[in-house]
């Protein structure tokens, strides 16, 4: 179902601003407490903490993040799942969301209805107030959601990009590629593992997977190394076999560069023997998978995977 409608009456600009952002509290009910420590001031108050702050922020545009294929109440849910993730991979938990709105005036009251329902219920699931936001006019056929999610850490620690040096491993949690068959919005941010990872002190660095592993891996790799990885050694989802059928390219090309996984890249400490055992008594149910390690830049051992070969999503291009 598109966000747009034809009928005016059923329109936001029927509803006007001030009913709207009635309806907007509405929809949310339990997610967003009263003002000021939610919808209803000048700016939203969060509690202090003692904790690092961790602050991030991703959008869903229509054509962009979802099509209408994807129901209104998934496109809520995924706007602030894809901010989890960014708290995950840095072990950290959310706290508080403001939401922006850029609305064409023929978008559709009843979906958008959903698309907060889909929010509020994501939120209440994972204990994260919405304490504010803005709504703006947008050209007709237009909707973005813009999110900013505050979080703090779990710990004394939270888990950077940079970090990895010569030796160490790489591993990634869950399956690769193939998003684009419902993935893309039917995720899990991997917040208990994140913050579990936060406090494990062989994992030197981290992040999570949304522009493909082909090239995020580039982020954690410091200058003078390079990832050897196999290709036996990638954990390939069914849908990008799936995927692969339809577009005549590889499994391995999709679980490389397809992007969307919302999985956790991570860099752990060589000689930690014992990680991959204390992982699947804490996490039996999620597959964690060593991909390789850092080597110098020009050592690459045979059969090694050329990841130059290999774009991941890049915005602007």
């Amino acid at each position: 179902m598109k966000p747009f409608t034809s009928i005016r009456a059923q329109s936001v600009a029927a509803q006007g601003e001030q009913r709207l952002i009635a309806g907007i509290r509405r929809w949310l009910g339990r997610a967003s407490p009263a003002a000021p420590f939610g919808i209803g001031d000048d700016c939203a108050v969060l509690p202090p903490s003692k904790r690092h702050q961790l602050v991030t922020t991703d959008p869903v545009i229509y054509g962009q993040h979802f099509d209408a294929s994807v129901p209104a109440r998934a496109v809520g849910a995924k706007l602030l799942k894809r901010n989890l993730s960014d708290i995950a991979a840095m072990g950290g938990r959310p706290v508080a969301a403001v939401v922006s709105l850029a609305l064409g005036p023929n978008t559709s009251v009843r979906w958008l209805e959903q698309f907060y329902r889909g929010l509020a219920a994501c939120a209440l699931r994972h204990r994260v107030k919405i304490v504010g936001g803005d709504i703006t006019q947008g050209p007709a056929g237009f909707f973005g959601a813009f999110l900013t999610l505050h979080g703090e850490s779990t710990g004394r620690r939270v888990v950077a990009r940079r970090g990895a040096r010569e030796g160490d491993l790489i591993y990634v949690t869950g399956t690769l590629g193939g998003s684009l068959l419902g993935h893309h919005h039917q995720f899990t941010p991997r917040l208990a593992e994140g913050a579990w990872l936060a406090g494990r002190p062989e994992v030197r660095a981290m992040m999570d997977v949304s522009d493909g592993l082909a090239k995020d891996l580039g982020s954690l790799t410091p200058d003078r190394l390079a990832p050897a990885l196999q290709a036996a050694t990638i954990p390939i989802s069914p849908a990008a076999r799936r995927r692969a059928k339809a577009t005549k390219r590889s499994p391995l090309h999709h679980a490389l560069c397809d992007g969307e996984d919302y999985e956790l890249l991570l860099v752990v400490r060589r000689g930690a023997s014992a990680f991959e055992a204390v992982w699947r008594k804490r996490f039996p149910e999620l597959k964690l998978s060593r991909l390789g390690q850092f080597v110098r830049a020009g050592r690459l051992p045979a059969g090694s995977l050329r990841l130059s070969g290999y774009h991941g999503y890049e915005h602007l291009r």
